[in-house]
């Protein structure tokens, strides 16, 4: 273990609804990194940087996902602060994290999305007026979720109808639903990693099958021929640089046999346990866990470095 230099605080909890994913994620990156560094993990319970988190003594690696983590939140605190902190910064935070926003930005970049139509409760549209843009077959999303929280896949009028009546506060994304393979890509230093496919049980990739044991079958490295495979992370590097990204995130895509790969949406501090996406991606190129969780942070201890280093 290296002995000088800063702490690495690795934040987990937060107060979204991804909270408990967090806290998984939190404790097995505090794990590996603490093999390299001196480590410390620190709950988040509040919308705050945590107590005692100091920019001459800590770099922040964080594992907070969805509202404040993902946001952009934590990340102007942080700044506000002078403390360094892994990942992207708050500005490519806040965009990644509007999934409208995202969308606008990657197709000036040439990544294809799915056509999509953007409502707030307040202002909903008529299940008519989504079947005549969209079709029967639709994705409702919150604009500005993760970890599928939120998703509804309602089919015909009568559906999407009903599901439009519960909808009661917020911003909501509807889109066309595309049907193809579902992949996810690693993004490391603005490289692609290895493209992993997914294939749940139940043909719907939500929240019940990303956290149940069992219930998704994962493919690393996907078994896509060598055009797509080349495709697919061209696609996720160019939405990766479209939207200012930092450090690393993982790309999610729809891949249609006709019309090759739609992103779904960027994830800028994606699960980080052993057997999530992102390390399964750098598993493909033969970065293990412990040897992952050093690359995504050396960014900011050079950072932290370049400011001076630690102060005693």
């Amino acid at each position: 273990m290296k002995q000088n230099g800063p702490v690495i605080a690795v934040l987990a909890g937060g107060v979204s609804a991804e909270r408990e994913v967090s806290l998984g994620s939190g404790r097995a990156s505090a794990l590996a990194l603490a093999r390299s560094y001196p480590t410390r993990l620190m709950l988040v319970d509040a919308a705050a940087i945590p107590p005692g988190v100091e920019p001459g003594r800590h770099v922040v690696f964080s594992t907070l996902h969805g509202t404040f983590g993902e946001d952009g939140g934590m990340q102007a605190l942080l700044d506000a602060a002078g403390i360094e902190y892994a990942g992207c910064d708050a500005a490519s935070s806040r965009l990644t994290m509007d999934k409208t926003r995202t969308k606008d930005a990657v197709t000036a970049r040439g990544v294809q999305v799915a056509p999509g139509w953007q409502f707030s409760a307040g202002a909903k549209p008529s299940a008519e007026d989504l079947v005549g843009r969209l079709g029967e077959r639709i994705v409702i999303k919150p604009n500005a979720e993760g970890s599928s929280v939120g998703l509804a896949l309602p089919e015909g009028r009568a559906a999407i109808a009903a599901k439009l009546t519960e909808i009661t506060s917020g911003e909501w994304l509807a889109e066309r639903r595309l049907f193809g393979r579902e992949l996810s890509v690693g993004v490391l230093h603005g490289r692609a990693m290895g493209v992993v496919e997914i294939r749940p049980r139940t043909g719907v990739y939500d929240y019940t099958s990303k956290y149940t044991k069992g219930m998704t079958e994962y493919l690393a490295p996907a078994p896509l021929d060598p055009a797509a495979t080349t495709t697919v992370r061209t696609a996720a590097e160019a939405a990766f640089a479209a939207c200012g990204c930092r450090d690393y995130a993982r790309v999610d895509f729809i891949f249609t046999e006709d019309a090759g790969p739609f992103l779904l949406e960027i994830n800028t501090l994606p699960g980080m346990k052993e057997t999530s996406l992102l390390p399964m991606s750098a598993r493909c190129l033969g970065l293990d866990f412990t040897a992952l969780v050093r690359e995504l942070v050396a960014p900011a201890l050079a950072r932290f470095a370049s400011k001076g280093g630690a102060r005693s």
